[in-house]
């Protein structure tokens, strides 16, 4: 019985290492289809693209927060802070990640990358990616406008493109980042819709005249 349990075992971390190395395969097979076969004339599109990553990301809960503050807007204030906290909330975990998986950029362990720019921070997961889809799933959560939420997705889906055609970062970093970043802008609007219940029941009743 020992021996079976010992071989399951074996068979299913092999089965495990063999998809894992598959897939590590199939992402730098997609990474260098895309990056080495790249129209070259775009860089500085996608360079540009990748550069409005913090005045987009910063920019729209400061604008948000400002209009709101400026009309005495209540509701338009907590979406604000609350665009501000799904961007913070998505750069601490980004930032975490990245120190556990410590993965390399591909131009480190693969030589027939072409990168635009040289980064040796690591890669997994793409921070532009989960904060441009943090910003994006944040702002379409709370304007529910087509020429809100069209806009947002077209640049956060831009933003991680960008960041495989410049050769900095895998297929697999930008879906990570890009599921992140709309996890982090989830929980940040759960979370702070109950914060304003929870307040909202401490309130004290109104006093009642008979």
């Amino acid at each position: 019985m020992k021996l079976r349990h010992r071989f399951l075992a074996i068979t299913i971390c092999s089965l495990f290492c063999h998809s894992a190395s598959m897939g590590q395969n199939l992402d730098a097979s997609l990474m260098r289809s895309i990056n080495t076969n790249r129209n070259k004339s775009l860089d500085g599109l996608f360079t540009f693209i990748s550069n409005t990553e913090c005045p987009i990301g910063i920019g729209a809960p400061v604008i948000t927060l400002g209009a709101g503050f400026i009309t005495k807007d209540k509701k338009l204030q907590r979406k604000g802070w609350e665009n501000l906290a799904s961007f913070t909330v998505s750069y601490i975990a980004a930032s975490r990640l990245k120190k556990i998986f410590h993965r390399e950029r591909p131009a480190v362990k693969y030589s027939f990358v072409d990168p635009y720019s040289s980064i040796t921070q690591n890669s997994f997961p793409s921070g532009h990616t989960t904060f441009a889809f943090s910003t994006a799933t944040s702002l379409s959560i709370n304007f529910k406008k087509w020429y809100v939420v069209v806009p947002a997705y077209l640049w956060a889906g831009a933003m991680g493109y960008s960041r495989i055609h410049l050769g900095v970062h895998y297929p697999s970093d930008v879906l990570a980042g890009a599921i992140l970043g709309t996890g982090s802008a989830w929980f940040t609007h759960k979370a702070s819709n109950w914060l304003q219940k929870k307040k909202n029941r401490k309130k004290p009743l109104p006093n009642t005249v008979f």
